[in-house]
This record gives C-alpha cells, structure tokens and sequence, in this order.
C-alpha cells in the first residue's frame, strides 16, 4: 500500500507559527494549492493581513489563535479545526522559537522555553491529530526541524537540542505511524532571510529569501520523502561534518564561525530572545 499523502481535495491543513516568516510564507503557497487552511499563532500575533492577502486564492485561510504551549489548549483547536473546517489532513507543526545560549552565560529558564515552545510545542498537536488521523485511517504530519540538529553549534545549546530532538521524535514515529498510513516528515531549511534573522549572530551562509525556501517546503510535502532539507549545498555538507569524528567536525565548526577570537557574552551586545519561529533562526 502506497503511504497516504495529504491532498487538498482530502481536507483541513493546519500550520502552527503561521503569523509571519516560513509559516505565512507556507500558508499562501497550500492556499494557491487549493488547501483549506487553519493558522495558529498567538493570539497576540494576529492574521489579520494574511486572510485579506489569501481572499482571493483556490484556498482559504482561518485563525484559530492557541498558544502552542497549552496542552489543552492545542487539543480544543484541533477539535476546533475538525468541527468547523472539516478533518485535518495535513497538520505542520512549524512554531517555534530561538534563545541565544552562550556558554558563558547559561539561563536555566531558556532551556525549558526552548524545549516547551519548539519540541512540547509539537507534542501538544501532534497528539489530539494523530487521534483523528489513526481514526481515519490516513494522516500526513510534518515537524520543521533545522540543519542544526546535525553537529552542535556555539550559542545553539538549547535550540539545536530542541531540533536534534524533534528528528529523533520523527524518526521513532515512523515505525507505527505507516503502519496507521500516516506519513510524517522531518524539514530541516537552513538559513531563512526573515525578520528575525537580522538579529542573528552567527554567520548565515546562503541565505534563502522565505519565499524561495517556501516553496521547496511546499514541494517537499508534495513529494518528497520522509526527511527534506535545503538548500543542498549547506544542508549536505553539515550532514557530512556530523559523521567525521566529533574534534574535526567541532574545529571546522569553530573555524567557520571564527569563534575563537570572538568576545565573551558580557564583551559584546547579543539579543537573549530573537522570537518564536523556528524557520527564521535555523
């Protein structure tokens, strides 16, 4: 049996961390798709714009605004989603967010909003659809990862365990999930130009434009395979970095970001929080 793959005439798809960045930039492309769209952001973080910019595409957008980290929350806006706009077919778990982690300068706290926003985040809406899916009897669930999850990076304690985290959670999934012929895929896009990036510290070789980076994301779930990342040309080579013995791959590493001769934390201006989605600091 071919595993199922989520089809617009089928249903609902549902991103989270729809607001702004990759996830607005994805919500347009499904709606040009035909898909019937469910957006949740917070409901500080309205979409207003993203519904008048939709209004006139084969597809249609609604808000369904949730905290990604209220558990009960995210299982009332899925069965919010079922009643109103018919069964989810396809749900993208893309909210997350990026805090610097300096070695130096370790704050317990951004280690739990990290893991509540980027991997909870996932699991508070992966559950309650999962249910509705396995009920089906067909699904397609896609957690946006990032190329960090390959090697550890300076400043990315907390984000890239989150993301090295979320592969390990799809990769365990899979097992069960295609016996229940519900596909889920691991996206992990390197760097995304957004608003959020420009506060970003580290180098960002090959910076995608979103809308670019969008549509590879676009075509992945439409066809691509169980892991999709872009662009090749960084993604590939990080793949190799982590499979050489862990001194070689952390002196490239610190040799691309010439770290050693950057200053300590307390030396230097760096912001702590740099927002909630996951695409704009990969």
């Amino acid at each position: 049996m071919t595993l199922y793959r989520a089809n617009p005439k089928d249903g609902v798809a549902w991103i989270t961390g729809g607001s702004s960045g990759l996830g607005r930039a994805l919500a347009k492309d499904l709606a040009r798709q035909g898909y019937a769209i469910a957006v949740t952001a917070l409901p500080s973080d309205p979409v207003d714009t993203l519904l008048v910019e939709t209004a006139q595409m084969s597809g249609h957008v609604k808000s369904f605004p949730c905290d990604v980290t209220d558990e009960e929350g995210m299982a009332r806006t899925a069965a919010a989603i079922e009643n109103e706009m018919g069964p989810i077919v396809l749900a993208v778990f893309n909210a997350g967010n990026y805090i610097a982690t300096p070695g130096e300068h370790l704050v317990v706290r951004d280690f739990h909003r990290s893991f509540a926003v980027n991997y909870f985040g996932i699991v508070n809406g992966l559950v309650p659809v999962v249910d509705y899916m396995r009920t089906r009897g067909r699904g397609h669930v896609v957690l946006v990862g990032s190329v960090t999850a390959y090697s550890g990076w300076p400043t990315t304690a907390a984000y890239g365990g989150t993301k090295a985290a979320i592969n390990i959670l799809a990769e365990s999934l899979k097992y069960d999930f295609d016996k229940m012929n519900i596909r889920v895929q691991v996206i992990n896009p390197g760097f995304v130009d957004t608003p959020l990036t420009e506060k970003n510290t580290l180098p960002m070789p090959s910076l995608m434009p979103v809308q670019r980076a969008s549509r590879r994301m676009a075509r992945g779930i439409r066809k691509g395979g169980f892991e999709v990342t872009f662009p090749y040309h960084i993604s590939w080579p990080l793949k190799l970095l982590s499979l050489l013995p862990r001194p070689i791959g952390r002196l490239v590493i610190s040799l691309t970001t010439s770290w050693k001769a950057r200053p300590l934390f307390f030396d230097r201006k760096i912001p702590k929080e740099t927002g909630r989605s996951p695409d704009q600091a990969t």
